[in-house]
């Protein structure tokens, strides 16, 4: 994500070249006073927290120094000092600067136009623009007092939060400026290349977190030329003026295309603020020259987009909320599950993989905690829509100051020590499933224990969050818990989860009547379905003698009842309910309280309350209900409903009018009439004939009805099994499309793992193979696990010999103790080495050394067998001139010998003859 600045084409003014001259700075800045009065509140001056290490001294001095005067800005220097030194960095930096440079003190307020420095063997933190001191906790040892510090900025100042990252060593203020960056400030890193150490600035932009990166002497007029242009969102008139949200959509439009990713479902504010942290980045005002900015520059909508994605996350953030994870949560998921069913998790918007792997840690020391031990399986699905978050995840390294974060019991027993860094063991990382995902467009995961969202909802707008919440509702298990973030809530989807005791978000899944189905899928996840119209004969129903007739004492002759939830709301309507109900003016309401017509409302939820406190039914009698001018009696009864288990928790609420005895007239007149004609007894015979008649038409249609009701009865079977069978087919194809999706996600890991381990072998073959050493690799009994090209010429080796033991194996070498000195290295762990001939006259030097996994376990013994043939050769042709030469100088000492003997006889001889003359020893005797 980090750039420089200067790299980028912009549409109103072109871009400085190397060789031109840094942007002058002005002594006197535009920029606005502290506490000038804003459209809708006063603006509050920045803070810039500046984090360094205690050799960055000349960095801090070139920085200060290209602060213009007046620059209304406030700087907060946090170093790595020693405790135990008293600094003197107040007088040092005072002598480049014009601004007042002092040393923080506990509740120091910070000012305009001030440098404050961190004193030493304290941390440090700011709320309200108040500084406060800590204590360490750790007297000694690897201390974070920038990240400290950037966080707390981070809370304070909000998207006005501003980090600078200067020359240190290490990765401190990296997890700081991630929080930053969450509430949309800005990140400006010195160079590496003009740093004197780069750890710092490096590990910020190698995390993606830097805005603008530049060397130190340019950052200043950087800063103030961003602070000229934000924040824009407080303008009046920004999203009214003319054409500004046309712009907008077209931004979101450019992004679409760029990414395939709809941020038009986002919160306005929040992509705005991040839009116009670009916009202040490259010192644009209108959010049209934005669009043509972005149209121009293809890379800037890849890192809008990487703006729009940062995600604020960290190991076991909320430490009491993973507490309940650990103490209750998966437990109780745990409990009287069998073994063989996996615990299955899905964590939408993981960013870079800690929260996954922070339950991954929790859940396994929970089941070393469980009594007796279990072996459950976990197998998490952690998504985001930042491919590179996700390869990053799946590396599991992260930097040093997490340990600001995991405990020192932790670190050791679930991580490993790399090169700047910790990386995730291969047992933790073998439980996360990283995959690219986007959860309002793609298929969700389905039968899940456990969905973990936090603070993603809030970045969506309302509509979207309750499209969201359904799905999660969709993809748990009945009793499933969705956890989400201190700052997010179900909203209105009660009838879908119910919150678990305590403050911490977690939430029960409910079996929900009113919603059995999410209420709408995605889009790449719904098929459409062809519906063919019906035909004229089908769209009338055969009439049916049984269920009319329930119909009609349901509608006629049942009293009017309505079945609710716990708060009234109304679920199913029973009879004729208008003399007793009537909508409420205005939005609609199906609550049944306020629908509740006069005289009736206070008895009604007197009488519910009583009825949801006690399991029996509760009626009131004569309850006078004005309807239309008129009084009705009612009895009303209430009933909390405990069985079928499908209607559990709702309630019953019955209507029965009371009948008003009738008003009888004192007198009546009778009438009587005589009829004795005989047409009279000739219709009375028709008549009856009649009637003989009917009855025979009458039991021909009844045996008829009753032959049209039983094929009735069975079309209405077969079309009960069909639309069963249609049901289970539905369900079957979504859990195919959600399994098809996990299966891909698998596979597009799995490929990539083989991917990974056959470049391994590739390099390893070629390693091998160049070193020209032959290498066999035997496990703990001495089996053959693996040999190298050549190792034929000394061990009969066939690719079919994999797991044969050593000592079956023929050899040319004459090492008859090589087995018995494999098991001595497996029990000692030293290495051995030796030299041993072969049979065919070559010679080997033969080292055997443990087999160490990474996790620190033996596993075998690697045999390896360097040629020496050459050197034994030389050095036998050596050993041979060394003999000659021996002979050679024996020869000569010889000679030696000889002659002098000969010479001390020869003098002998001489001194006899003198003796014999009387001549002294070597006087010449005269003739």
């Amino acid at each position: 994500m980090a750039e420089k600045e200067e790299n980028m084409k912009k549409p109103s003014k072109p871009a400085r070249s190397k060789n031109q001259p840094a942007a002058v700075i002005p002594k006197k800045m535009p920029f606005p006073p502290a506490n000038t009065a804003g459209s809708a509140r006063r603006r509050k001056f920045p803070i810039v927290g500046i984090g360094a290490s205690a050799g960055g001294l000349e960095a801090l001095e070139l920085f200060l120094k290209n602060v213009p005067e007046g620059s209304g800005m406030a700087f907060v220097i946090v170093q790595h000092l020693d405790p135990m030194h008293k600094g003197i960095m107040v007088e040092l930096l005072q002598r480049t600067t014009p601004m007042k440079v002092v040393q923080v003190k506990d509740r120091t307020r910070v000012r305009s136009d001030y440098v404050y420095v961190i004193p030493p063997n304290k941390d440090m933190s700011i709320m309200h623009g108040v500084l406060h001191l800590f204590d360490p906790v750790m007297p000694r040892g690897l201390r974070l007092p920038i990240d400290f510090f950037f966080r707390s900025l981070a809370d304070d100042s909000e998207e006005r939060s501003i980090g600078v990252i200067l020359s240190g060593m290490g990765s401190d203020g990296t997890l700081g400026l991630k929080a930053i960056k969450g509430k949309a400030g800005a990140v400006f890193v010195q160079e590496p290349a003009s740093a004197k150490f780069d750890g710092m600035p490096r590990s910020a932009i190698e995390a993606g977190l830097a805005d603008v990166v530049a060397p130190v002497v340019e950052l200043p007029p950087k800063i103030i030329a961003y602070l000229r242009h934000i924040p824009l969102i407080v303008k009046p008139g920004l999203v009214d003026e003319d054409k500004s949200y046309s712009a907008f959509e077209k931004v979101v439009i450019l992004l679409r295309t760029q990414t395939g990713h709809d941020f038009s479902l986002y919160k306005k504010n929040t992509v705005y603020r991040r839009i116009e942290r670009r916009m202040g980045i490259h010192q644009i005002d209108r959010i049209t020259t934005y669009v043509r900015f972005l149209q121009e520059n293809p890379r800037e909508l890849d890192l809008l987009f990487k703006e729009l994605l940062i995600g604020v996350t960290s190991f076991f953030r909320d430490p009491a909320a993973w507490k309940v994870m650990k103490n209750l949560i998966i437990p109780a998921l745990l409990k009287n599950r069998p073994h063989s069913q996996a615990l299955r998790v899905w964590i939408p918007g993981c960013s870079t993989g800690e929260e996954a792997y922070s339950l991954a840690i929790v859940f396994k020391e929970v089941l070393e905690q469980l009594k007796p031990a279990r072996n459950h399986i976990l197998l998490i699905f952690a998504t985001d829509l930042d491919r590179d978050a996700i390869d990053k995840a799946r590396g599991g390294i992260f930097p040093t100051n997490i340990v600001a974060d995991v405990s020192s019991i932790r670190l050791n027993r679930f991580f490993v020590q790399v090169n700047h860094g910790y990386q995730i063991s291969k047992f933790i990382r073998e439980k996360v499933i990283f995959a690219p995902h986007n959860v309002i467009m793609d298929p969700p995961f389905t039968k899940l224990d456990l969905v973990i969202c936090r603070n993603l909802l809030i970045y969506l707008t309302p509509e979207l969050q309750k499209k969201i919440l359904p799905l999660f509702h969709y993809s748990l298990n009945p009793g499933g818990i969705l956890f989400l973030g201190n700052a997010e809530t179900i909203g209105n989807c009660t009838d879908l989860f119910a919150p678990l005791a305590g403050k911490e978000r977690f939430y029960r899944r409910l079996d929900s009547i009113l919603h059995p189905e999410p209420l709408e899928f995605p889009p790449s996840f719904t098929i459409p379905r062809i519906v063919m119209p019906p035909s004229p004969k089908a769209l009338k129903p055969p009439a049916n003698l049984q269920s009319e007739a329930e119909q009609l004492l349901l509608q006629r002759y049942s009293p009017a009842s309505v079945l609710v939830n716990d708060k009234g709301d109304i679920l199913f309507i029973s009879g004729r309910t208008g003399k007793y109900l009537e909508p409420v003016a205005g939005k609609a309401n199906w609550n049944i309280f306020a629908m509740a017509r006069e005289g009736l409302r206070y008895d009604l939820t007197d009488t519910f309350r009583k009825a949801l406190r006690q399991k029996d039914a509760v009626t009131l009698k004569n309850v006078k209900v004005e309807s239309n001018g008129d009084v009705q009696a009612v009895d009303l009864t209430v009933q909390a409903i405990h069985e079928p288990e499908v209607l559990r928790g709702l309630v019953m609420v019955v209507f029965a009018d009371v009948a008003t005895p009738p008003k009888t007239k004192g007198s009546t007149k009778a009438k009587s009439s005589r009829a004795s004609s005989a047409r009279i007894m000739a219709h009375e015979r028709d008549l009856e004939q009649t009637r003989h008649d009917l009855q025979i038409t009458n039991e021909e249609m009844q045996t008829f009805q009753e032959e049209a009701k039983s094929a009735n009865e069975e079309l209405q079977s077969a079309n009960e099994e069909l639309q069963s069978t249609n049901e289970e087919l539905t369900t079957s194809k979504e859990e195919m499309q959600s399994m098809n999706e996990e299966l891909q996600t698998l596979n597009a890991e799995l490929q990539i793992k083989v991917n990974d381990l056959s470049q391994l072998n590739n390099d390893l073959k070629n390693l091998l193979d160049s070193t020209e050493i032959v290498t066999v690799f035997l496990d703990n009994a001495l089996r053959v696990r693996l040999f190298t090209v050549g190792s034929n010429r000394v061990f009969k080796l066939i690719p079919g010999d994999l797991g044969r033991p050593i000592t079956d194996i023929v050899m040319e070498l004459v090492y008859p103790e090589l087995a018995d000195d494999a098991r001595e290295v497996l029990r000692t762990l030293v290495v051995h080495e030796r030299t041993a001939s072969a049979r065919d006259g070559r010679w080997y030097m033969v080292r055997i050394m443990p087999y160490r996994t990474l996790e620190n376990i033996i596993d075998g013994v690697v045999i390896t067998l360097a040629d020496i043939t050459a050197s034994k050769t030389l050095e036998g042709k050596l050993r041979a001139t060394q003999v000659s030469l021996e002979k050679h100088v024996a020869e000569q000492d010889v000679k030696l010998q000889q002659a002098g003997e000969a010479l001390q006889e020869e003098i002998q001889r001489e001194h006899d003859t003198n003796s014999a003359t009387g001549s002294a020893p070597g006087e010449k005797t005269k003739p």
